[in-house]
């Protein structure tokens, strides 16, 4: 009789201290130990604790995100440029492509600000030849032209010309270096047209 009241006093006991302290564990009954309810973490409720979304950055709303953000043209004074378009352009897009990283890192060493460094769409000529018998063309080749762009602000007057003579000295064969002030025609170029849409909007009106 002993054992089996002992083991009723620690059943007695045990629900007591669960009520007090609100856990819910369970008393074996052969062995008098304590079995644990593991409940999963999700489970528990957390009433807020742990949020983060405060430290993401605020979502952009779909139908603004594919509207592309038209900066505006910065005007040049006496003493320094506006925004400068230094655009390469070539045949091998090997060249071109580190001849424009070679300005990036020139730029970015002499403290200039740059404002953006893009491609624009690819360009192809055909080559045609004429035979020494008939008048019909054909086309012999397809060249394509690969272009990049690196735009500058606030340079200084002075400095141009230095900077077009370093560039000149350093520029690999057939690579073509063109410097120009950016305009609103220059930021249309960088996107490709889509004809069928352009009739699609014509039928439309």
């Amino acid at each position: 009789m002993l054992p089996v009241r002992g083991g009723a006093l620690l059943r007695s006991t045990a629900a007591l201290c669960s009520r007090f302290t609100g856990n819910n564990g369970l008393l074996s009954s052969n062995t008098g130990l304590r079995i644990e309810d593991r409940r999963s973490y999700k489970s528990q409720p957390t009433h807020g604790i742990g949020r983060y979304r405060f430290l993401l950055p605020p979502e952009v709303d779909q139908k603004k995100k594919g509207k592309s953000l038209k900066k505006e043209i910065k005007q040049g004074t006496e003493y320094e440029y506006g925004t400068l378009n230094f655009q390469v352009s070539g045949y091998n897009m090997l060249y071109v492509e580190h001849y424009a990283q070679y300005l990036h890192n020139f730029f970015n060493q002499m403290s200039i600000k740059v404002e953006e460094s893009y491609a624009k769409p690819t360009k192809t000529k055909e080559a045609l030849l004429l035979p020494e018998v008939g008048n019909k063309m054909f086309v012999d080749s397809v060249l394509t032209i690969h272009e990049r762009v690196v735009q500058v602000s606030s340079l200084k007057a002075t400095l141009l010309p230095i900077i077009i003579e370093v560039f000149s000295m350093n520029q690999p064969e057939g690579v073509n270096l063109l410097v120009k002030e950016h305009t609103e025609e220059d930021y249309l170029m960088r996107f490709k047209t889509r004809p069928d849409l352009d009739n699609l909007r014509a039928s439309i009106n």
